[in-house]
């Protein structure tokens, strides 16, 4: 006689429908326990049950040889999924997936893959199984196996569970699922009342997917077998969505005509460590849950200390932050919490509650205040492990064989790594952290690479995080070992990265990265780029990351091939288009071209580029013309005049003129600001220079004076604290003649006050003028 079969419909990720079904199958007690999710790797449920296997953890699964279209089911200690595993291996009763097999992830070859599976299937109360490709989802790109936009189904499909949630006055699903399922004490109705809803949604509904309903055909198709052979009842876990369309009755000659036509593939599968912030919708997760902390708070604690609880972990993390958290607000919050509740007609305060509360009472109304913890509490920092024996994914598996080739090990305290890149060894270190660094795997950063740059020596702090691990998974997207997904990664990058210097340092991560076919293509885009801009602001900015390639090439003797050339190509494309972009600028976008220009030039002394004449002139030009920025102007005559292309004399008139009553006060702040800004030196080896910056500062009115205060703090504060002792030494110190008054002990009285209020400003001391 067939065995009983019971349908059990949750959300998945949801806390609410675990502890229902625990308690459910607890009281149903069945033979077989069928869940939703790809059939062929059934295999792999026991290890999810393993002691050392730590939430959140995900199935891995890809073509055989084809890492790069991987595809992943996420599993939390609060997934429905992961603890009806638990139950079965608590109580010896078989499980096994009953979804459509892994094959059907991926398409033929030539087949469009819009259509095999959709990033938002029908909501995320069927979505357990719903594969995630998330790097390409965070860069904007449709992964395999999604469709567009433009045919994302309604609401009532994507979010069933939302639909009902927004319908009772909710705001999301996960607090209406806490209300009204959490709260219910008699689980064997919540499954048939939450049955009875979705198949009113799905009569709603205009129309079935059609990979739904082969997913549906091929579930009913499990079911029925496992059905014949049960001496007993069947529990059935399904996303709430699934369970009217299992529950029907069908053909099983029509399921299976369904279902024809997918061809056997051979696949790699195995779990690999996840995070709660990928557990979350906002990383592009289609089946995910706005707030995993939440989620987890929820499944672990009781629930009379549910809302204690939270409010102490609230108050723990602004304190952390250096915030004053007292009892009494605590205690208002608890309280404020469930009144709302009450005036909401809710059963008790959930989550909504619980934010109102904390900004009114320990916040005080300030909501910037809130989300500083926000992210910490709501999302958190759970990161997942795999026991040992566990097969590795072939990324984590290449990272181990190059960690114990360059005796490197794993460590989770900070240590200092130095590599001479003269060594075979220290060359290897090297060329792993940087791609690695292109993986956006920080296992190692690399300290003062400024300094390394252009030398045969790096200086490296490691420290090993679990999150990397996660991180090389996603990553299997674009290649199987650490070098060719280091490279995939890169070239992909080109689809959204289009600035020049943004380009340049693309360049200089390929080539520190020994990946020559990238750097290769990365380059012809840049000088693609390179030929079409017309920026000024956008070229200088390329000038300094290119220097660094063609240093990093003398370093290391890797082919620069053409850079050099584009270097000086793009060095005078930006030095004829410096005259009239200086011109009319306003104070964001001086102070930014300011910069560029004062790194430009630095990278041209650097290599003593051949474009180094045209690019003084450039300067000259700026400074010559009236309708220059004032700043921008500033900084050009300084670069002119440590580069000896002006003399002091000639410095001191020009000052003199651009910082003469004449000229507005706005004007000859901008010129003094643009020239001195960093040019302690200078003031204190010139004493002409010094000398007219005074006469400057003593000639304004003590209304302009004030004003120009922050100004003066602006340029002085660049100066260490030696060098604003030797300029103050300099300028009011011993034998110090100004103006006929003579100083030998630090400033005297009868100075004039605008010489004592620069001199306290050079002491460090706060001054209001």
């Amino acid at each position: 006689m067939p065995g009983n079969v019971e349908y059990f419909g949750i959300r998945h990720h949801g806390p609410g429908s675990a502890r229902r079904l625990v308690e459910a199958l607890d009281a149903l007690k069945p033979v077989e326990l069928l869940i939703e999710g790809p059939a062929d790797l059934s295999e792999l449920i026991p290890m999810l049950a393993e002691q050392e296997m730590v939430p959140p953890v995900a199935l891995l699964a890809y073509p055989a040889g084809e890492p790069e279209r991987s595809v992943f089911w996420p599993f939390a200690v609060f997934s429905p999924e992961y603890q009806a595993v638990l139950w079965a291996v608590r109580n010896e009763v078989p499980a096994r997936f009953i979804d459509l097999p892994v094959a059907w992830r991926w398409p033929k070859p030539g087949e469009e893959a819009a259509g095999r599976e959709s990033k938002d299937e029908a909501g995320k109360a069927e979505q357990a199984d719903a594969p995630v490709v998330e790097t390409e989802l965070a860069k904007g790109k449709q992964p395999e196996l999604t469709q567009s936009r433009q045919d994302e189904p309604p609401l009532i499909q994507r979010d069933p569970i939302g639909a009902l949630a927004s319908a009772a006055g909710y705001q999301d699903g996960e607090s209406w699922w806490q209300h009204v399922i959490e709260e219910n004490p008699e689980p064997g109705p919540i499954f048939a009342a939450v049955a009875d809803a979705m198949r009113v949604l799905r009569e709603d509904s205009s129309s079935m997917r059609a990979e739904d309903v082969a997913r549906e055909a091929h579930m009913r198709l499990e079911i029925a077998k496992s059905r014949k052979q049960a001496d007993g009842s069947i529990a059935v876990v399904c996303g709430a969505w699934h369970v009217p369309g299992l529950i029907e009755q069908h053909a099983a000659k029509d399921d299976r005509e369904l279902l024809k036509g997918v061809e056997k593939r051979k696949f790699s599968a195995t779990w690999t460590p996840w995070t709660a912030p990928r557990l979350a919708l906002g990383s592009g997760y289609s089946a995910g849950v706005t707030c995993p902390g939440w989620n987890r708070h929820l499944w672990e604690t009781p629930r009379h200390e549910q809302l204690t609880r939270w409010l102490a972990r609230t108050a723990r993390c602004l304190r952390e932050q250096g915030h004053v958290v007292s009892t009494a607000s605590l205690i208002e919050a608890e309280r404020l919490a469930v009144s709302l509740a009450a005036i909401r007609g809710r059963p008790q305060a959930g989550f909504d509650e619980l934010v109102d509360a904390t900004v009114a009472c320990i916040c005080f109304g300030n909501q910037k205040l809130w989300e500083t913890v926000a992210a910490e509490l709501l999302i958190g920092r759970d990161v997942g492990s795999i026991p040992a024996g566990v097969p590795l994914a072939p990324l984590l598996e290449d990272l181990q064989r190059q960690q114990k080739a360059a005796r490197l090990k794993p460590e989770a305290l900070e240590r200092e790594l130095m590599i001479d890149l003269r060594t075979e060894s220290g060359l290897f270190r090297s060329t792993l952290l940087h791609r690695l660094v292109a993986l956006g795997v920080d296992w190692g950063k690399l300290d003062d690479p400024g300094r390394s740059r252009g030398t045969f020596r790096e200086r490296w702090v490691l420290k090993w995080e679990p999150e990397h691990s996660v991180a090389l998974v996603e990553n299997l997207i674009y290649g199987a070992t650490i070098a060719q997904a280091a490279a995939g990664r890169i070239v992909a990058s080109l689809q959204t990265i289009k600035g020049l210097g943004a380009l340049s340092n693309l360049v200089f991560a390929a080539l520190t990265a020994q990946l020559p076919e990238a750097a290769a293509k990365v380059s012809a885009a840049l000088e693609h780029r390179a030929g079409q801009a017309t920026d000024c602001l956008e070229m200088l900015s390329a000038l300094p990351p290119i220097a660094d390639v063609l240093r990093y090439g003398k370093a290391r003797e890797v082919d620069t091939g053409q850079m050099s050339m584009l270097f000086d190509r793009i060095a005078v494309q930006a030095s004829i288009a410096l005259h009239h972009a200086s011109r009319g600028l306003d104070e964001e976008a001086a102070g930014l071209l300011r910069d560029a220009i004062r790194e430009a030039d630095r990278a041209m002394q650097l290599l003593d580029s051949s474009s180094r004449g045209i690019w003084l002139q450039s300067l000259r030009d700026v400074v010559d013309d009236a309708q220059s920025t004032a700043l921008v102007a500033g900084q050009a005559a300084r670069l002119l005049y440590e580069g000896e292309q002006i003399k002091s004399e000639e410095v001191v008139v020009l000052l003199a003129r651009r910082l003469s009553p004449g000229t507005t006060t706005s004007a000859a702040a901008g010129f003094f600001e643009g020239f001195l800004d960093g040019a302690g030196e200078r003031l204190i080896h010139d004493a002409p220079l010094r000398s007219c910056v005074s006469d400057w500062v003593l000639s304004l009115d003590e209304q302009t004076f004030v004003e120009s205060l922050p100004l003066f703090r602006r340029v002085f504060s660049s100066l260490d604290k030696m060098e604003r002792q030797r300029l103050m030494a300099a300028v009011l110190g011993r034998e110090t003649q100004h103006q006929g008054y003579e100083v030998s002990e630090g400033f005297a009285s009868h100075w004039p006050e605008q010489m004592q209020t620069i001199a306290r400003i050079l002491k460090g001391v706060a001054t209001d003028g």
